[in-house]
């Protein structure tokens, strides 16, 4: 027999899916019966995300400032409000969980009316705009990087990190050796689909710069834009150098616990695989994040000593070639940057976020669940 109901709300992007389908896995292991809530786009998730049912509900975006614009994604979030609460007196769940973008505040806010326990999940070290829609209202708040402090978000927050991949977990059982004297020397460069277009333009260049015998040592794994793979690999080409450029690999994982080092953006989740892993990363934040968030994550594992973090204008070919060249011939800072960045690993992440789930499922506040085990 079922433990009990667990709503879980998510925006229908990879970033908002993947921490709740981590969370769904293990909550169907402890005996918990999982639905899911998000936008329109849940069709194409129905296949693989392990839920009981999946609520499509309505929602909208609040960024435009026309006057006409907000009034209508008003109505239409308070038609999501109105869906999500008959969802709730229908499944009658023990919790609702939110894992960001704006289909979250219907259904968190429809179980907050209705006061059901619910608790909100931030990947980033800067909070996205619908949780801070949210954070006064819930009970809890699960934090990626986000601080437990005695501000009033601080006090309900419990950094359990960010769920990672199975693959990731299996990766970080590989520990990290440096690579010395004329041995392989193996970079992994990755920016996402957005972010890859300035490494496709810069790190070749930079690789120009580096000496004949640092060449000879490089082994790169280069994702880029599909438009762009055939003009890398010909940079590449013209350098001897030996390079696999694509737009998507499906074994990063793999990648990223062979690699030496990582150049990359800083997104949530990259950053806290590179931790699990426990691999020295020269980290780029996007420039246009809207919030900023990358920016955050970086200085998070910065601050371990897992990490450089370098503002994408100040990283013309040479520099890039400075800094990869002087990590390339010190590989006793390298391992000491991969031991930091495996400390602010957090492989239990799913655990303590299913833990955090139980414990306000069950009306156990915040510092009641700090008190426990997990003090």
């Amino acid at each position: 027999m079922a433990r009990g109901v667990i709503l879980l709300a998510a925006g229908g992007t990879g970033g908002h899916l993947f921490p709740a389908e981590a969370l769904a896995h293990e909550l169907n292991e402890r005996g918990w019966t999982v639905h899911l809530a998000t936008d329109d786009r849940a069709e194409r998730f129905a296949a693989h995300f392990p839920a009981a049912a999946i609520h499509p509900t309505q929602s909208a975006t609040m960024g435009s400032k026309n006057p006409v614009a907000l009034l209508g994604a008003f109505w239409k979030i308070w038609r999501g409000v109105r869906q999500a609460s008959a969802i709730i007196a229908r499944i009658k769940p023990d919790a609702v969980v939110g894992f960001g973008g704006y289909p979250t505040l219907p259904p968190l806010y429809a179980a907050t009316r209705r006061k059901v326990p619910t608790l909100i999940h931030e990947q980033n070290a800067v909070m996205g705009r619908a949780n801070r829609a949210l954070a006064g209202r819930v009970d809890a708040i699960a934090g990626g990087f986000l601080p437990q402090d005695t501000s009033a978000i601080g006090a309900k927050t419990v950094t359990t990190g960010n769920p990672v991949r199975p693959p990731v977990l299996e990766a970080a059982k590989t520990p990290y050796a440096a690579s010395t004297g004329d041995q392989p020397f193996r970079l992994l460069v990755f920016g996402g689909s957005q972010g890859a277009q300035f490494f496709s333009d810069a790190v070749p260049a930079a690789i120009a710069l580096l000496s004949e015998a640092q060449r000879k040592r490089l082994m790169i794994t280069q994702q880029a834009r599909a438009d762009d793979v055939a003009r890398v690999k010909a940079a590449y080409a013209t350098l001897g150098v030996a390079v696999e450029v694509s737009p998507f690999f499906t074994d990063m994982a793999q990648r990223m616990a062979a690699a030496h080092l990582v150049i990359s953006r800083s997104g949530a989740s990259t950053v806290s695989e590179i931790a699990v892993i426990g691999r020295p990363a020269l980290l780029v934040p996007y420039p246009y994040a809207l919030d900023h968030d990358q920016a955050a994550n970086a200085a998070a594992l910065a601050a371990a000593g897992g990490g450089e973090v370098h503002p994408q204008s100040s990283l013309s070919p040479e520099r890039i070639a400075a800094l990869l060249g002087g990590l390339m011939d010190d590989p006793e800072r390298l391992a000491a940057m991969a031991a930091g960045a495996k400390s602010a690993g957090r492989p239990d992440a799913t655990q303590l976020l299913a833990d955090l789930t139980e414990a306000i499922a069950s009306q156990k506040t915040v510092s009641d669940f700090r008190k426990g085990t997990h003090a």
